[in-house]
């Protein structure tokens, strides 16, 4: 697979600036841990587990879909003080869908996840949809990442997945998980493990802002 564990430099702050790709530095140091396309049955109730076992908050960016089909596991989320942001109604990859096809598809997400945060599946989307989402009078917020742990990877081992999130993290980081089938082996290995290194750092664990 084609991706990099660390954002480039020249992406974040060049070609795709726009976008919220780390958090500024804090008094208290933190990081930010974020999970995409549940909530799913099982990866996310152990992920909230987790969390909360270590006092820690997060960002999910959740499917419409998903949000409809495990209500329960949503209002776990909301119920235990997470943030959470749309991630489109079907996980639609933006470069492989016309702009209002795209649009239209987060709209539908709003009816389920009531807030202006989004991050594209897949890290794909186009300079039209950005300007469409981010000039307007309430424009959204664009969350990527700055340390993708590439726990949707089948072909690397658990080990390897923490070590992309160890290895690259520091304080304002926004790092990527999947709470999803595919990334299960991987992601309920690293999480636990990233979780005490932080801690070991004596770094804050925060959900992203939202509007």
């Amino acid at each position: 697979m084609a991706y990099r564990v660390k954002t480039p430099w020249i992406l974040r702050n060049i070609i795709y600036n726009r976008l919220i790709w780390k958090m500024p530095a804090e008094d208290t140091p933190a990081v930010y841990l974020t999970f995409d396309d549940g909530p799913h049955p099982t990866a996310t109730p152990f992920v909230l587990d987790e969390l909360k076992q270590h006092n820690a908050k997060a960002t999910f960016f959740c499917i419409g879909k998903n949000v409809v089909t495990y209500s329960d596991i949503y209002d776990r989320i909301l119920t235990e003080g997470h943030t959470v942001g749309n991630h489109t109604q079907n996980h639609l990859k933006g470069w492989h869908t016309s702009k209002q096809t795209y649009l239209d598809n987060i709209m539908e997400c709003t009816k389920h996840v009531d807030n202006k945060i989004f991050r594209p599946p897949y890290g794909k989307i186009t300079r039209g949809q950005i300007n469409a989402l981010v000039n307007t009078p309430s424009p959204w917020l664009i969350y990527m990442w700055d340390v993708l742990s590439a726990d949707f990877d089948t072909t690397i081992s658990p080990e390897e997945c923490l070590n992309n999130v160890i290895n690259n993290l520091e304080p304002g980081s926004i790092v990527v998980f999947h709470d999803s089938q595919k990334a299960w082996d991987r992601m309920s290995y690293a999480l636990p493990k990233v979780l005490e290194y932080c801690k070991s750092k004596n770094w804050d664990l925060k959900p992203l802002p939202k509007r």
